[in-house]
């Protein structure tokens, strides 16, 4: 991108922040997206390289998932949206369908041929997928390592403090996996046996050393050897295993954590946010690099392709780990969210 472009980038995206811009030209996407390494991996792999294909110059706004969706709302109230491509979460596809475009999924040519199953949703496109995984220290558990969460909750067979997320969507992740360590199977999760998975988290809580907030704090406890088990965001467990902290991860079980890219109604340029994404797909050789910076895997089987394969098994969407993950019901969760939050609130407050 040259340097006249590189600085209407900052203008636009400027003008953004300070209420709006004008009517953006056909040959602009607005793309928001939290910003920080994500942004610039985006912007170095993926932006660039579809601009000098299309000619279809990217704009980055960087914004939080939930300010995004507030400035969205606003943007629907007043008529005037000024992004095209939105950062969702699983539960915000079920959430804020209203506000979203349907995805042509089988009119998009890289998304048929190279997609997982799974990737291409009625109102999102993966973007970046892990896991919620279980986390081990190597040093403590020797050659006997945990491979399930009936393992995590086994403390007699394999002792030591462990760790759980009081953040994020704890309020399914946790009693998930509590309904897993009780032998539930995957396919009958859902809808959940709320009292059944309470009654599991009951054993488990006074085992728990830390309740982690933030992607640092688990990396952070992992490293100091706060706990021995815990539950963490894949990207980080492998951000803090690539540090060399004697680390392993248990993909059996462990609920998928996709990012997705979707499209808002009366987008400015749907047509180029679907062009977009359908590249993201198809740009094979963009892949490595962002996912080697970003700890998470893409959901492009023509991307994973240009890892080595010894490589491919630290991800998610590697075909030994992909099978293994637990593939949320975002309808039951979407319709029951306020539930979900009550019970954990009342829960972890006891």
């Amino acid at each position: 991108m040259d340097l006249n472009a590189t600085k209407r980038a900052g203008v636009i995206a400027a003008a953004l922040i300070m209420g709006g811009v004008g009517t953006a030209s056909a040959q602009e996407l607005v793309i928001a997206t939290t910003g920080g390494l994500m942004r610039n991996m985006m912007e170095e792999h993926m932006y660039e390289p579809f601009y000098d294909d299309t000619g279809i110059e990217v704009i980055p706004f960087d914004i939080e998932v939930p300010d995004q969706w507030a400035r969205a709302e606003g943007m629907m109230r007043t008529g005037n949206v000024e992004f095209d491509i939105v950062t969702a979460t699983g539960p915000d596809l079920i959430d804020k369908r209203d506000m979203l475009e349907k995805i042509p999924c089988d009119e998009m040519e890289n998304i048929v041929e190279y997609a997982l199953p799974g990737a291409c949703e009625e109102y999102g496109v993966a973007r970046t997928t892990g896991g919620m995984l279980l986390a081990y220290d190597k040093e403590v558990y020797g050659d006997k390592a945990p491979e399930s969460w009936a393992d995590f909750w086994d403390v007699e067979a394999f002792p030591g403090p462990r760790g759980l997320p009081d953040t994020g969507d704890r309020d399914w992740w946790v009693p998930l996996v509590a309904l897993l360590a009780d032998g539930v199977k995957p396919e009958e999760l859902f809808p959940f046996d709320m009292d059944r998975a309470y009654a599991k988290l009951d054993e488990i809580k006074p085992h728990i050393n830390v309740w982690w907030k933030t992607g640092n704090q688990v990396q952070q406890i992992m490293r100091d050897k706060e706990v021995a088990m815990t539950m963490a965001y894949s990207g980080r467990a492998l951000a803090t295993i690539k540090e060399g902290a004697p680390w392993g991860m248990v993909w059996n079980g462990a609920p998928r954590d996709t990012g997705y890219f979707a499209v808002l109604k009366n987008a400015p340029d749907t047509d180029a946010a679907f062009k977009f994404i359908d590249f993201f797909y198809g740009n094979a050789k963009g892949h490595p690099e962002f996912m080697r910076a970003v700890n998470y895997a893409t959901s492009s089987t023509a991307g994973l392709a240009q890892l080595p394969e010894d490589e491919q098994k630290l991800f998610a969407t590697y075909p030994a780990n992909y099978e293994l993950l637990v593939k949320p019901d975002f309808e039951w969760i979407g319709k029951n969210r306020d539930m979900l939050r009550e019970r954990w609130n009342a829960w972890i407050t006891q």
